[in-house]
């Protein structure tokens, strides 16, 4: 049975920031949360937030502590909901106080208002080899000797994994996108909206069962989403951050 989730007027949404050491713009936002220069009623991390973060490969805390803190003492006194990603996963033992939905709880259905919305970081139906790669790479077994291998080889393999990763152009336009989520969705999940990141695409279509959003990528031009009033048909107000402001 899916949680009784209620999105708020005003909540704050990221997705695929991909934060690491080479891209820490993300730090900057989540301080100023932290902080209350930047109120919010209610905090959306839409997975890929970090690079690379995996529970139980403690390694991969070490360039991100100060992120973790931040958030989970933000999650102390504003809801924060942080939906797993491909890049963040088997967080529940990272994090004490934020809501974690893995990917097997995605597409989670929540309410606002009178509206009903799905949302998810992207990945969940994908295809089958790549279903296999992420059950096997979440299966706490297979961590557990990813992470004394990894400390074997004096961590040369997420050296590796995060070397790759940091290189990736998160910014780039799919032109086969549009006909894509045509397909994907046909006689899928009744709804209002459906919200998702994972593709980087920012993008709104009007499906015939609900309206989809495709969040743009806080790695690109530091783009994060604000919950508006449910009479606005967009539903989601778009900022860029800066450190200036």
């Amino acid at each position: 049975m899916s949680p009784n989730i209620e999105l708020r007027e005003g909540a704050c949404i990221i997705s695929d920031a991909h934060y690491s050491p080479e891209r820490p713009e993300l730090l900057s936002l989540i301080e100023a949360i932290h902080a209350k220069t930047i109120q919010v009623p209610q905090l959306i991390l839409m997975g890929d937030v970090f690079d690379a973060l995996f529970g139980s490969i403690n390694y991969t805390y070490k360039t991100n502590q100060e992120m973790i803190r931040l958030i989970d003492e933000i999650a102390q006194e504003t809801e924060v909901l942080y939906f797993e990603g491909n890049h963040d996963f088997n967080l529940k033992v990272v994090f004490k106080n934020v809501k974690i939905f893995p990917i097997k709880q995605q597409p989670l259905l929540c309410t606002y208002k009178d509206k009903k919305i799905y949302l998810a970081h992207g990945d969940f139906d994908a295809p089958l080899g790549y279903q296999i790669y992420t059950a096997l790479i979440r299966n706490p077994f297979v961590l557990f000797i990813l992470k004394y291998i990894d400390i074997f080889l004096n961590h040369l393999i997420i050296n590796k994994i995060e070397g790759h990763l940091d290189k990736k152009d998160d910014c780039k336009k799919l032109t086969w996108f549009e006909d894509f989520i045509q397909k994907r969705f046909k006689n899928r999940f009744k709804g209002d909206y459906f919200i998702e990141g994972h593709f980087h695409q920012n993008k709104t279509l009007r499906l015939s069962s609900f309206t989809y959003i495709n969040l743009g990528a806080f790695a690109c031009n530091q783009r994060y989403f604000i919950v508006k009033s449910v009479q606005d048909k967009e539903l989601l107000e778009e900022h860029q951050f800066s450190k200036e402001r």
